[in-house]
């Protein structure tokens, strides 16, 4: 299939040169994916799919425009080519849009030592169904669960990438994962949680039992939730959602917020915005985690970057057009579907873990928030203000007390994030690796 791609990928290139673009660059995508949902004892859901799409940037000057399809015909090829041609010539023009120089583009890359697509033979839809059962089992054995809802999957995605800058490259991916959602209690007294794990090889897949057990006790220890009280208080992010606090950040270091004026960070270049200490790195070469891959959606080479070194920003995320807006780099960060051009986003994080636990944050923050669920959101983008629903438990003496629900953590980002404090806690096989998070001095809005 991979030469069926590249074969696909060259043919766009060249049915969109012979109809008139000047550049153009081409994506083919085989995807195939199986889930298996299971609830209340019974199979609830299966699911199916297979297919190779093709997408098509064509580029005149400063105009370009994108074009997809899942039909792989010679007929289709030829008419993408000329509709995204026509497309192209109506588009206002944009003097960043274009390629990468060939200097730029990547030439060689270990694609093996990445180790992202497993090797071994794709699970059956029998084999997934026990899985999901498996956790369902798992769950409903705890007493006190009503309800469970589990599911498993299986995907696996070939894509290749060609320009008319003389790039070309593919990679595959593979993906296998295993979830429930645990509920108990009834009508306004239900409480739900859930646990979830996928990896990138399946024999790296903890015991799907395991997995219901998880969320089954995480959702009995959520019954009785009642709203906490309103004050200011320290908040204890889980780990399961402090991710988020640095994906605040990470959006308001994005090129495109930073070149639109949009963005709360517009200004902190080269200014503090984590304590000292604390760095945010983003590395897209680790092996068999989900995020990593060799080159971005412009054919660049990606590489270990500082985003945020001892508590300083050090750069913005760009991709090519964004970096030529803000007279910049590219820092190889390129995204893209086959229906749309590329726009900057990060792959594999990593904040720097503290080195307490998080039982420890809990004893010293003496008297606040441990937020397990976060719901809804408001931010504002241009000034960092932060207001999200949240669920948890109570804590007072450094003990959790009782679970909590129903109220509202607010702050602004810039204070928040200059004061977190890092648990070491953080999931090593996560693309994403961010430890529990304390934060000082929120607005906690309750009972």
């Amino acid at each position: 299939m991979t030469e069926t791609l590249e074969r696909l990928t060259h043919a766009l290139l060249a049915v969109a040169k012979k109809a008139g673009a000047e550049a153009a660059d081409a994506m083919a995508v085989d995807g195939r994916s199986t889930s298996i949902d299971i609830r209340a004892g019974a199979l609830e859901q299966a699911e199916r799919s297979e297919a190779v799409e093709i997408g098509l940037r064509v580029l005149i000057g400063g105009r370009q425009a994108c074009v997809s399809a899942s039909d792989i015909s010679d007929a289709t090829v030829a008419a993408l080519a000329e509709r995204a041609v026509a497309m192209a010539r109506e588009a206002p023009d944009d003097p960043t849009a274009g390629l990468a120089d060939p200097s730029q583009i990547a030439r060689g890359w270990d694609l093996p030592s990445l180790e992202l697509a497993d090797p071994a033979e794709e699970p059956g839809a029998a084999a997934l169904e026990a899985d999901a059962r498996a956790a369902e089992a798992g769950a409903m054995a705890q007493r006190g669960i009503t309800q469970v809802q589990a599911s498993a999957g299986y995907s696996a995605r070939r894509v290749h990438l060609a320009a008319s800058n003389g790039f070309s490259g593919h990679y595959a991916r593979t993906s296998r994962s295993v979830s429930a959602v645990a509920f108990t209690g009834e009508g306004t007294a239900m409480e739900r949680d859930y646990a979830g794990e996928g990896r990138v090889f399946q024999a790296d897949l903890p015991g799907a039992t395991a997995i219901g057990t998880l969320a089954a006790e995480r959702a009995l220890a959520r019954a009785g939730a009642v709203r906490p009280k309103t004050g200011h208080f320290p908040v204890l992010f889980d780990e399961r959602i402090a991710a988020s606090l640095v994906g605040h950040l990470l959006s308001a270091v994005n090129g495109t917020s930073i070149a639109r004026g949009a963005s709360w960070l517009g200004d902190a270049l080269g200014a503090q915005v984590l304590p000292k200490g604390m760095s945010i790195i983003e590395d897209p070469l680790r092996p068999r985690i989900s995020g990593s891959r060799p080159f971005d959606a412009e054919g660049l080479p990606t590489r270990k970057r500082m985003i945020v070194q001892d508590g300083i920003l050090m750069g913005w995320t760009l991709d090519l057009a964004t970096g030529r807006k803000l007279g910049m780099p590219s820092t190889a960060n390129a995204a893209r579907g086959t229906s749309s051009p590329p726009s900057p986003a990060t792959s594999n994080i990593d904040l720097t873990p503290g080195p307490l636990t998080r039982e420890v944050l809990i004893a010293e923050m003496r008297t606040g928030l441990l937020v397990t669920s976060l719901i809804g959101s408001t931010i504002n983008p241009t000034t960092g203000d932060y207001s999200r629903g949240a669920a948890g438990f109570w804590v007072e003496n450094g003990e959790v007390q009782f679970p909590v629900n129903e109220c509202t953590i607010a702050g602004n980002l810039r204070d928040m994030l200059r004061s977190m404090i890092a648990a070491n806690d953080a999931r090593a096989h996560l693309s994403t690796r961010v430890p529990s998070l304390l934060v000082e001095g929120l607005t906690i809005a309750g009972a």
